[in-house]
């Protein structure tokens, strides 16, 4: 019975006149404009960030403005040709391989710790992979070995507490399973 009722406000929704929804969303102008805008903390906090980006955009573009307006050319289309379709293909086979499990919603457990790992792989690639060993030491007077070692380490844990985080979770919904088959069936 619930499911024909729920059926039948779907269909009177989505079937009524395109005035009556024009009227409806009149009515609801102002609210919906202050859940748009956030609140003032957030508008705080918005106009902080764009300040802050302004501040870097203007400190970076003073030295060599054709070198960094071609480094973002450069990383949006290494960006959207290469790298999107990439994590994309790997993403679908995780999902893929989760779903025939017939466990989908366990592919957060991957995609998260995967994607903070390749994030900080992509920021400090340079250092990573070595290519900026002399000129690192030069800029600060600090070795440049170790990044790779500490960025592997950073996966590892971000692998790991994502594996705790699922063994915890598992445990929980065996232990509510096994809760409710042990509780005597109800009388009535």
């Amino acid at each position: 019975m619930r499911t024909l009722l729920s059926r039948a406000r779907t269909w009177r929704a989505t079937t009524r006149p395109a005035r009556t929804r024009r009227a409806e969303k009149r009515r609801a102008g102002p609210r919906r404009a202050a859940a748009v805008v956030g609140s003032p903390l957030q508008l705080l906090l918005l106009a902080c960030s764009f300040a802050l980006a302004g501040y870097a955009g203007v400190r970076l573009l003073a030295d060599d403005r054709f070198g960094v307006a071609l480094w973002f050319v450069g990383a949006a289309v290494l960006h959207d040709l290469v790298l999107l379709p990439l994590y994309a293909v790997v993403d679908r086979g995780v999902v893929r391989a989760f779903g025939a499990a017939g466990h989908r919603e366990r592919t957060m457990y991957v995609r998260v710790p995967a994607a903070l790992s390749a994030l900080l792989l992509l920021v400090w690639f340079p250092l990573i992979s070595g290519q900026v060993d002399r000129r690192y030491r030069m800029a600060t007077g600090l070795p440049a070995d170790g990044f790779l070692a500490r960025w592997l380490l950073i996966t590892a844990v971000l692998f790991a507490g994502s594996a705790l985080l699922f063994v915890l979770r598992l445990l929980r919904v065996l232990r509510l399973r096994r809760a409710t088959k042990d509780r005597p069936p109800v009388v009535h």
